[in-house]
């Protein structure tokens, strides 16, 4: 049987023929949901928010016209602690170096977390982290296990960057996106180099309960090293994250983004903890001052107002639950999941515009939307992430997507029955 990897063959298509392809897309009418082009090879991220803002910056006030749903940044600002720091004096903060190594934040860290120092390693986000790590680790002839769907940064990373051999563990919509806890253990029993877990999954917002992950993990030979991506885990309830167990176990790193929950996206600050041996190796692969003055502020204040977060993720919740139930409302067919962090699925019946169609219909009308197809061939085309807004945004949201479906799916029109992707 021949088989292989969409991202593949579309990057062996586009390296043969994509002079032509291009040439081509100029004169073709297309008219499937899908694009006739993948996009640049880089790994697919939301934020096509700044198609619109510019990423020059130079009109910037359009931020206030538009809904950026298809990015997870939080939809409340960072705790009042955190303004105050970064307001006091922004001209020093700019121009001053700043700790080497982070060492007040390390610092800040460990003591609200309960760790030892020595077993926390930071970066400039989640992102820094595992481009360092995984090309430290990982090489051609490793073996990794990722699941499907998932974060894409991954399998661009291990896939395109490391060049590993990937294995992929599915979960389907028909099972709740849920990961089968038994076929979990026997692909560890298979013994991967490295083991890629987001716990609460994005995009699908399925969590492994803490207790069930760290009974699975156990069972782990201590030679497949498990990589926990813990960056939505605040939202999903007390006691959920594994940091304290990664802390002592051999094998075991969880990295921890303080972008998402903590509303500090643009700072570009996060943690991994491991065994003090691996988060030393982290260390030594870090260049020095890797995180801004600015973002060490900002990180450590805000892990000093644990009440505030507390309560903004509740929120959140509230938030989640009346956008999930007004999308749900835009129309017949429409089908909404919640997650458990800071998004829901909508899910477009089979018969009628697709996810990418939506997208754009929605992007017309300021309200930006993140469109799952190039993430993974499970999503079929007709599901779409959107991230929880505040209660104005959120109506929004829920008002433009009623009408961008009644534009593209009219009574009566001879496309309101055909089937998705048919030109």
């Amino acid at each position: 049987m021949l088989e292989g990897a969409v991202s593949d063959l579309a990057d062996r298509a586009l390296s043969r023929y994509g002079g032509l392809l291009r040439r081509m897309a100029g004169a073709v009418r297309w008219e499937l949901d899908v694009p006739m082009l993948p996009g640049a090879g880089a790994c697919e991220h939301g934020g096509a928010s700044f198609d619109a803002l510019g990423a020059d910056f130079a009109t910037l006030h359009r931020r206030h016209e538009i809904v950026a749903a298809d990015v997870l940044d939080a939809w409340f600002p960072p705790a009042p602690g955190v303004v105050a720091a970064l307001a006091e004096d922004p001209a020093w903060s700019a121009r001053t170096s700043p700790p080497t190594g982070a060492e007040g934040l390390v610092a800040e860290i460990a003591t609200r977390r309960g760790l030892a120092p020595g077993t926390v390693a930071v970066g400039a986000g989640s992102s820094d982290l595992i481009f360092r790590a995984f090309r430290g680790w990982l090489d051609p002839t490793s073996s990794v296990l990722l699941v499907d769907p998932s974060y894409g940064e991954y399998a661009h990373v291990v896939s395109r960057v490391a060049g590993c051999r990937v294995r992929w563990l599915p979960v389907r919509r028909a099972d709740g996106w849920r990961i089968d806890p038994d076929a979990l253990r026997a692909a560890l029993r298979d013994g991967p180099d490295l083991v890629v877990l987001v716990n609460p999954n994005n995009p699908t917002g399925r969590l492994l309960p803490a207790g069930q992950l760290r009974r699975l993990l156990d069972e782990a030979s201590e030679r497949t090293r498990v990589w926990v991506d813990e960056a939505y885990v605040d939202y999903a309830g007390a006691g959920q994250s594994l940091e304290a167990y990664a802390a002592g176990r051999p094998n075991v790193v969880v990295c921890k983004s303080l972008s998402k929950a903590y509303a500090l996206s643009g700072m570009r600050a996060a943690y991994l903890v491991a065994a003090e041996p691996i988060a030393a190796e982290i260390r030594r692969w870090t260049p020095p001052w890797a995180v801004s003055l600015p973002a060490q502020l900002a990180a450590v204040r805000a892990l000093q107002d644990p009440r505030y977060y507390a309560g903004r993720w509740a929120q959140t919740a509230t938030l989640r639950a009346e956008l999930a139930a007004g999308l749900a409302g835009t129309g017949p067919g429409v089908e909404v999941e919640q997650a458990l962090a800071n998004f829901v699925l909508m899910t477009l019946p089979p018969h009628g515009p697709g996810a990418p169609r939506l997208v754009r219909e929605c992007r017309r009308h300021g309200v930006f939307l993140r469109d799952l197809s190039p993430v993974s061939p499970a999503f079929e085309g007709r599901t779409v992430r959107v991230a929880v807004r505040d209660t104005a945004a959120n109506a929004r949201i829920v008002d433009v997507v009623a009408e961008a479906l009644r534009t593209l799916s009219p009574a009566g029109s001879p496309r309101a029955g055909a089937a998705p992707g048919r030109a």
